[in-house]
């Protein structure tokens, strides 16, 4: 094992590291959720990692995305992401789409190639549509909810999609999944908050927030591998 792990399997064992490097990995959205189970997962060694993201870097985004700085405004979000993960671990095998999940486009990704499917998307749409797609395939799939308007990092907490309460995403999913008829086919586990912060100045949002989501999805990942030897499936 590269020594850049050897804490990471003093901790989770060899074994563990060697299927963590087999797993691949697909990650929808970038952003300051997305941007950082990315490298959490590359740190602890995931090896093949796909993201997809459509936007460049936005000056907006430094406050709480990964790869957002002074240098990066401008480029295209998983191309910088990748450079910075590739910094970490040149041996990475790291594909980076920029492009983004619709309709329209969703057959490109053959969802069933992959182990994990994580969802940290932001438009309702595009992101009920995945959540429909990755539930029909053998891969584990977590899904990030609403990460905007929230101050405290201790009230973010795991539960299935169903269970989730207090969060406004989460109600808006299964209210289009009732209206529509059309609901996803198992359960998945869901990183949310169910903190109120009564604030009329649109959906700002902290890093310390949003890096927490991806962590725990990254967490969520590396949990699954080690208590289920990397085996697809529900």
């Amino acid at each position: 094992m590269n020594e850049i792990f050897q804490r990471a399997e003093l901790l989770l064992g060899s074994e563990t590291m060697e299927l963590m490097a087999q797993q691949r990995v697909i990650i929808f959205g970038v952003g300051g959720v997305g941007s950082w189970c990315a490298e959490a997962l590359v740190r602890t060694g995931i090896r093949q990692l796909t993201f997809v993201d459509f936007d460049r870097v936005d000056i907006t985004n430094i406050n709480r995305q990964l790869m957002a700085t002074t240098q990066t405004v401008g480029q295209v979000k998983v191309e910088a992401l990748k450079e910075r993960l590739l910094s970490i671990n040149p041996d990475a095998d790291i594909v980076a789409l920029q492009q983004v999940f619709t309709e329209e486009t969703a057959a490109d990704f053959h969802l069933d190639n992959y182990n994990y499917i994580i969802d940290a998307i932001d438009s309702l749409k595009d992101k009920a549509l995945l959540i429909l797609m990755a539930c029909q395939t053998k891969a584990r799939f977590f899904s990030s909810m609403g990460a905007a308007l929230k101050l405290n990092p201790t009230k973010i907490q795991v539960a299935e999609f169903w269970k989730v309460k207090g969060d406004p995403l989460a109600r808006a999913l299964r209210n289009r999944f009732k209206k529509d008829k059309c609901f996803p086919r198992r359960k998945f586990q869901c990183v949310y908050s169910d903190e109120v912060v009564s604030t009329t100045n649109g959906k700002g949002s902290l890093v310390q927030i949003t890096a927490t989501f991806g962590m725990t999805l990254a967490s969520l990942v590396i949990s699954d591998i080690l208590n289920n030897d990397g085996s697809r499936g529900q």
